[in-house]
């Protein structure tokens, strides 16, 4: 018995210093995490007393209102808006396009109100001045495509063309044969985050895209861009999943990067790999059903995200100088371990 009390006395002694030790990291993760939150939020305030003003100019409203006598007025406010091979009499045609009009009412009645999305889009542009000193605000325009989803908004160093009847709301009639992979991006919360990844891809440095990892990287990039430019939308607004789905991803991401390893995916360059794991997709492809079943598409932004977050946590760069970095340089300082 005296053996047994001086081993369980031993032990304590033992554990007692382990214990200390976790406190102390403990309280260490806690003071970089609280810090890191505080420099945030500074960020945040000093974004926040940026001038960033602009009007919404509503060409969709204005082409439907107008008559055959005020074509050309409208067309000298916008002319960018009227291409030449295009003559008067197929504009004067689209104006009595059924179709047009009924794009017309099912727009105004979903955006009779754009203050929200002005809001955002305010809220965009501040990021975009406090991170590039050169972002000059542009003309923001708005139209109607015909439902062009290929093409939501157009952005251009002066201005940015957003195209209303694509964000009518997921379960709009205008999409029915649609695939639910697509529409399920055709929602005005959207808008904002299609804005970023088109401004994203203009700041980015343009590497040449052979391998996967290249391919993870430059998605990563992305998505780490609208951390930045966009924090007030969620994680999973702004990889365009819903809520369960980058949960799935979170909770399975261990298991996708050991696949990329074990299969040798990272520095292939087989040009199907974009397809299995980066293109918009209904789910990704492993060729293993249970989870092809389960799993959401374009998983490889998922990864090139969290490669990109471990690069900038691990690292002293700027946010502008991660932009520029060549892929296979980010990912060999990531210090990337993927969560189990």
């Amino acid at each position: 018995m005296h053996n047994k009390n001086r081993a369980n006395a031993l032990s304590i002694k033992m554990n007692r210093p382990l214990t200390n030790m976790y406190k102390y990291i403990f309280l260490i993760l806690l003071f970089l995490v609280l810090t890191s939150c505080e420099n945030d939020n500074k960020v945040e305030r000093e974004i926040a007393k940026i001038e960033a003003p602009f009007t919404i100019e509503r060409f969709d409203k204005a082409f439907a209102e107008t008559t055959p006598e005020k074509l050309q007025d409208l067309k000298q406010d916008y002319p960018f808006m009227f291409p030449e091979k295009y003559n008067d009499s197929f504009w004067l045609e689209r104006m009595k396009d059924t179709l047009q009009q009924e794009l017309h009412i099912e727009t105004q009645k979903k955006f009779q109100n754009i203050n929200p999305e002005k809001g955002e889009i305010e809220s965009l542009f501040k990021h975009l001045k406090y991170y590039f000193t050169a972002f000059k605000v542009p003309r923001v325009v708005t139209t109607t495509s015909n439902v062009d989803y290929r093409n939501k908004v157009v952005v251009t160093d002066t201005i940015v063309l957003v195209s209303l009847d694509t964000y009518l709301g997921s379960d709009h009639y205008f999409y029915e044969g649609i695939q639910d992979y697509i529409k399920s991006h055709l929602k005005s919360e959207q808008l904002v985050v299609d804005l970023a990844e088109k401004y994203a891809a203009r700041y980015l440095f343009q590497q040449t895209r052979k391998t996967l990892l290249d391919e993870l990287i430059y998605a990563g990039k992305i998505l780490y861009f609208k951390d930045k430019v966009i924090p007030f939308k969620t994680d999973f607004e702004k990889i365009g999943y819903t809520a369960e789905e980058l949960n799935w991803a979170k909770a399975n991401e261990e298991e996708i990067w050991r696949y990329f390893v074990d299969k040798e995916l990272l520095y292939s360059t087989d040009s199907k790999l974009p397809k299995r794991f980066i293109n918009p997709a209904p789910f990704s492809k492993f060729y293993l059903e249970e989870i092809d079943n389960e799993s959401p598409g374009e998983i490889g932004k998922f990864i090139g995200w969290q490669i990109v977050k471990s690069y900038m946590d691990n690292n002293d760069v700027s946010f502008e100088q991660m932009l520029s970095k060549e892929a296979k340089t980010l990912f060999d300082n990531a210090k990337y371990k993927p969560r189990k």
